[in-house]
């Protein structure tokens, strides 16, 4: 299909630019973590609140974005969010200790809630050809993963409070562009309720799923909250480090997630995912070499791609046929599970720098334990078999819903 032919192109470009900075937004963080500590004087854990506020809040607002955006339509929902991170980021640059860095922070995970219970139903429901706009997501998120901390590597050479400050410019850039190019999906959607979400759980499939997310979820931030204290680095080399991470994750996703789940199913590809990440974990708790360590974290970033690439997926087949929905049901979950992996990995570290590592390998076999248990169930429920073979016609020939990388935006 000529991408000229669709009439929303520029609305769909200001989206996908919003989604990309939000996404760099919330990597930004990593490389400036142990200066900040440094600088304000806290521990570890203090230090993590960064994290745990932002993706308490945003797991929080997820549900009540949901419900705002059938009530007041996407725009003013997606918008708010937007102005809410620019107006929390540049006043994070102004904080003078880690309780008002956190609340800003919270804020600004708040905002983000709005932005990423709407973007993805707002581009969909735009785009005459949704298998392009869907891939044109989710490179905005693979790449704002590797941006992210190359912004926060350079800028917090200079100051912690730098790349906070700039993170705010570029969302009120992005302000103003979503504000003229923005429009509202032609199709009115009825209102979501509440009890809708909550009625999602009680599908088997789809509740197994969220217990794998949900272990999942946790080690992600275990890697990606904890990580930039365990490995020692300077800012600059810090970020260059997650960078690494970054495009690793969006390799993953974007080039390796998908094509494998076509061949071996998207259940079976969460497997994949899920074994590799076990061994990464121990992989890190056992390292006494920082080069050794920073390979794990490229290979960690390929792994969680792989899983980032069809978690969502899964969720919108076994969920609920209202996109909104599954997807609000989901991200509860998913966000709710990751939000005191930090605060709990910092505290951990207390006693032992490999001590996150060996409690986030516990709680992923948990997960895994679930997966090899319900497989079954969420294969048939998706047209799969759950089949270690080469060539699986059935992952193959289930094409569900377009991917929803809202999932993928971690």
């Amino acid at each position: 299909m000529d991408r000229r032919s669709e009439p929303n192109r520029s609305a769909i470009y200001a989206t996908v630019t919003v989604a990309f900075l939000a996404i760099s937004g919330i990597a930004v963080v990593d490389p400036i973590l142990p200066a900040i500590g440094a600088d304000i004087g806290v521990s570890a854990w203090q230090i993590e609140l960064l994290f745990t506020a932002y993706i308490a809040l945003m797991a929080v607002g997820m549900i009540p974005a949901t419900l705002a955006s059938g009530r007041f339509g996407f725009k003013p929902v997606l918008i708010t969010g937007v102005s809410v991170v620019g107006l929390a980021a540049v006043l994070a640059s102004f904080s003078h200790n880690i309780v008002q860095l956190s609340v800003l922070r919270g804020v600004w995970g708040l905002g983000n809630a709005m932005f990423f219970a709407t973007a993805m139903v707002v581009l969909v429901n735009l785009a005459i050809d949704r298998e392009w706009v869907v891939g044109l997501f989710e490179t905005a998120l693979g790449l704002g993963f590797a941006v992210g901390p190359l912004l926060g590597g350079l800028l917090g050479h200079v100051s912690w409070r730098l790349p906070f400050f700039v993170c705010g410019v570029f969302m009120v850039v992005a302000l103003a562009v979503a504000s003229r190019r923005l429009r509202e999906p032609d199709t009115k959607l009825p209102p979501v309720k509440i009890r809708s979400i909550f009625a999602t759980y009680r599908k088997p499939a789809f509740l197994a799923l969220c217990v794998v997310t949900a272990a999942y979820n946790f080690i992600f931030f275990v890697v990606l909250g904890y990580t930039p204290l365990f490995l020692r680095l300077e800012v600059v080399p810090l970020g260059l480090a997650f960078t690494a991470w970054g495009l690793g994750l969006a390799a993953g996703i974007l080039v390796i997630g998908h094509r494998l789940a076509h061949r071996i199913g998207a259940v079976q590809t969460i497997g994949v995912a899920l074994a590799g990440l076990l061994v990464c974990l121990v992989l890190f708790a056992t390292s006494h070499s920082t080069a050794r360590s920073l390979v794990v974290l490229v290979l960690a970033g390929l792994c969680m791609g792989l899983a980032n690439a069809n978690l969502t997926d899964l969720a919108l087949g076994l969920g609920s046929s209202d996109r909104r929905i599954a997807t609000g049901a989901f991200n509860l979950v998913r966000w709710g599970a990751a939000a005191p992996a930090p605060i709990i990995s910092g505290k951990l570290a207390e006693h032992s720098l490999a001590l996150p590592f060996w409690v986030g390998a516990l709680v992923l076999a948990v997960g895994a334990l679930v997966y090899l248990a319900f497989a079954h169930v969420m294969a048939a429920g998706y047209g799969e078999r759950v089949l270690w073979a080469r060539w699986n016609r059935a992952a193959r020939d289930a094409e569900h819903a377009p991917e929803e990388p809202v999932g993928e935006a971690y």
